[in-house]
Formats: C-alpha cells, structure tokens, sequence
C-alpha cells in the first residue's frame, strides 16, 4: 500500500487497525452505540458494539458515579459534574 510505504508503517498496519482504534478513541471520547452506527455507516448495532470496550478507567468512572448517585439518597442521578468541579475548584 503506497501510504503505509511513505508513511513508513510496516506490512502489519491495515487499514481496519486504523478504523478499529479511531472508533475505539471515538466510544472512549463518549461516542454513543447510534453516533458509532453513523460514523461507521451501520445499520445494525451489532457492529458498533465491537468498539466499546471496557476499560479499567471507564469502569472507575462509572463505579465512582453510582457511589455518588448512592450516596446523594433516592438512587437518582445528578448532574455531570462540570470540568471546574472536577479541578477542585
């Protein structure tokens, strides 16, 4: 493939490892299963779903928000705390 050759890649690099990680980083940025269908021109969920990895991070944000949703009472959400919240500010 002439771009992975002026790029300098090797062999291994194909084209859906580019697909796959920018659709990855794209689910991980917060990319819903329907905006992952679009971006990816799918009709089916089936596929976008292979992008949504777990990770340990995620996995800590969301055990972190059910203990503040638990600990504010009532099991309802409040809203996502803003960037300046999240500094300490």
């Amino acid at each position: 493939m002439k771009a992975r050759k002026v790029e300098g890649a090797t062999a291994e690099l194909h084209f859906h490892d580019l697909r796959h990680t920018g659709n990855t980083l794209a689910s991980t940025a917060g990319a819903s299963t329907r905006e992952l269908m679009t971006r990816m021109g799918h009709s089916s969920s089936r596929a976008a779903l292979i992008y949504q990895h777990m990770t340990s991070d995620r996995d800590r944000a969301i055990a972190d928000r059910l203990g503040a949703m638990i600990r504010g009472g009532g099991g309802v959400a409040s809203p996502e705390p803003s960037e300046k919240d999240r500094a300490g500010s």
